[in-house]
């Protein structure tokens, strides 16, 4: 059987490829565009800001359990079937989403969203990567990149518009005519590609891994929520997931038909793209993604519309500097755009993102963001083909891999990000009460009683709101440094290949 690249003609190539990325945009878009807007949702769903969290929580669960499936799957439908059984899946629970009269209908419409990212992305990657030659795969995951990184990072521009000018329900409904378009198009057009070797799935396993990632995520997205272990709740799950992956584990030792070939880990460009994923991407840049908005709503006081606007340079840069650090990773090797993009992306977080503060410029604060899209432009496409580029047929095993690791380390990056957040808040507002000048305090608030007519309860009011929106300010400081800590564990491995293989950066 001949690779996908050598049975395709350069038309074909362009039509896979728009048609493949268009339908992971779409999906990836959906991880950010609702995050800005579930404020909105709270009063048409009858619910609080508590139960809402389950919209997004829902969506994350059911897209990481069911990514492993799609190994095998691939091995017995191909990957153009399951990408239009996602794209399908994906489209009508988006229709059904919109639709949404309650809580429970939202959530329910949101599991089959995710199971249908899941099937799109993981299809779609190593269609991608398999129909492009292997001079050209950096440039194919540059493309691939696009959506990856510039999706989420345009979600709150997007869901901003369409929540301010439209209706919130929008979000979903926009995935409806282009769902149905791509659905018809992948249809007639894209190949069948079913890749030879036989992979008998290990349901047991599947199930174990299945019930730790879920309670996994559950704790991490409803922890801070529910006080962490001071709940039952979060204890009883904690102990369901550590026991669920110790059983996974026991079932993999014990099994013939393993859910996951290990092998795949005795690759060392695998296993530090995989690494790499999980700290810069899940841990560090995807608390980037979160506190973003959170900064210009929360701390700068702008609607969500401004935000998304003052958001857009970031996503623009995403999308020019892609496909160029794909082309780089062709004509000279991977590991140099990672160099690139490892000093930039550390360089801004620690010199640049780490001082935005109540004082910086909106606009100053939304141009520097250039400098942060330039380093996750060069970060996407060649980390993507440094992981899969020696893979041969273990490559959807390696991209499902990949997505699985981006999803649980992305949990962990926004509760992280919750958690030094708050902790930060109470501890500069705390610190700023026990330094404060009692005398000076009282003097200010007779200022502001006699100059500014305000009642006394008013005056401490207005006091108290100072001392909030410092604390604040402080916080987003701290936090936003700290997500540099994460990325230098992150990129640790990136520096020891370069070190082992110093030839890399000319080859």
């Amino acid at each position: 059987m001949k690779p996908l690249h050598q049975t395709l003609s350069p038309s074909q190539v362009v039509f896979l490829t728009i048609s493949l990325m268009v339908g992971v945009f779409m999906a990836i878009l959906d991880t950010t565009i609702v995050d800005i807007v579930v404020p909105k949702m709270m009063a048409p769903l009858s619910t609080d800001l508590y139960g809402i969290q389950w919209v997004i929580t829902s969506y994350m669960t059911s897209a990481a359990t069911a990514i492993m499936l799609v190994e095998w799957l691939e091995t017995k439908v191909g990957l153009k079937k399951i990408f239009l059984s996602g794209i399908f899946l994906f489209t009508a629970s988006s229709f059904f989403a919109g639709n949404a009269q309650n809580l429970e209908w939202m959530i329910t419409a949101r599991v089959f969203q995710g199971f249908g990212e899941s099937l799109i992305v993981v299809s779609a990657e190593a269609m991608l990567f398999s129909a492009y030659a292997p001079e050209k795969r950096g440039l194919a995951m540059g493309i691939y990149g696009l959506g990856v990184s510039f999706a989420p990072a345009i979600g709150p521009t997007l869901g901003g518009w369409l929540t301010e000018h439209i209706d919130w329900r929008w979000i979903f409904y926009i995935n409806i005519p282009i769902g149905i378009l791509n659905f018809i198009g992948a249809l007639f057009f894209l190949p069948d590609y079913k890749p030879a070797h036989r992979f008998p799935l290990n349901f047991l396993s599947f199930f174990f891994l299945s019930v730790g990632t879920v309670s996994l995520l559950i704790v991490l997205s409803k922890g801070q929520q529910k006080g962490w272990f001071s709940s039952e709740m979060i204890g009883y799950l904690t102990f369901l997931s550590v026991g669920s992956f110790l059983l996974f584990a026991l079932s993999e030792l014990l099994s013939k038909n393993k859910l996951i070939d290990y092998s795949i880990f005795r690759i060392r460009e695998f296993v530090v793209a995989f690494w790499v994923y999980c700290f810069v991407l899940g841990f560090s840049m995807y608390q980037v993604f979160y506190l973003l908005p959170l900064y210009f709503e929360k701390l700068k006081g702008i609607s969500t519309l401004q935000t998304g606007i003052y958001i857009l340079p970031l996503a623009i840069s995403i999308g020019l500097f892609s496909p160029i650090a794909g082309l780089i990773s062709d004509k000279k090797s991977s590991v140099l755009p990672l160099v690139i993009a490892s000093g930039l992306y550390l360089y801004f977080v620690f010199f640049i993102l780490s001082d935005f503060n109540y004082y910086t410029s909106s606009l100053k604060a939304s141009m520097l963001l250039i400098i942060l899209g330039i380093g996750m432009g060069f970060f996407f496409a060649p980390i993507t083909n440094l992981a899969l580029k020696n893979l041969g047929e273990k490559t959807t095993l390696g991209v499902s891999l990949m997505h699985y690791i981006r999803f649980v380390g992305g949990s962990f990056g926004t509760a992280l990000a919750t958690n030094d957040l708050q902790r930060f808040f109470a501890e500069s507002y705390e610190r700023m009460t026990e330094l404060q000048d009692l005398e000076r305090a009282h003097f200010l608030v007779e200022l502001m009683q006699e100059w500014g007519y305000m009642s006394e309860e008013k005056a401490l009011h207005s006091l108290q709101s100072i001392q909030t929106l410092y604390a604040l300010s402080d916080s987003f400081e701290k936090t936003f440094l700290w997500t540099g800590f994460w990325a230098l564990i992150g990129v640790i491995p990136i520096f020891f290949l370069l070190y082992k293989k110093p030839k890399v950066l000319h080859s």
